[in-house]
């Protein structure tokens, strides 16, 4: 009960709270990217398109940071570079698609996004590919 209430911490709580976050977000984010990655011939031309750069094309950079930027967050490889996409992502559904709200339908994307933009600043701890790598 003591270590319940206690505000210390240490590198390892902080290392498996990041490993659990990176599983999270990177885990819970994968079916939605292989979804559409599945449908992708039917929904393509009709998807969302934000930039301006057609629908089928909008949906592959969606499906690149849903389907393989998440995998790449639950190994913990090239974590920081793998959150950009993400983020972007998050936004664009967040702001755009759900009109900003973030206590109504865009209540998961800013989730989502919140846990991206941790992952950016903090990095991906050391149950991570990356500190493997950079040992």
């Amino acid at each position: 009960m003591k270590k319940l209430f206690s505000t210390r911490y240490s590198d390892q709580s902080i290392s498996i709270s990041l490993f659990l976050l990176r599983l999270a977000v990177g885990g819970l984010m994968i079916p939605h990217g292989y979804q559409k990655l599945l449908n992708f011939g039917t929904k393509s031309a009709g998807f969302t398109d934000p930039f301006h750069i057609g629908g089928p094309a909008s949906m592959s950079l969606v499906i690149f940071a849903e389907f393989f930027c998440a995998g790449l967050l639950l190994l913990g490889l090239a974590t920081r570079l793998a959150t950009i996409p993400l983020i972007i992502t998050m936004s664009v559904a967040l702001f755009i698609a759900h009109k900003g709200q973030i206590f109504g339908d865009g209540e998961h994307a800013a989730m989502y996004l919140a846990g991206y933009l941790i992952l950016l600043f903090v990095g991906p701890g050391k149950i991570s590919v990356d500190k493997m790598i950079g040992k």
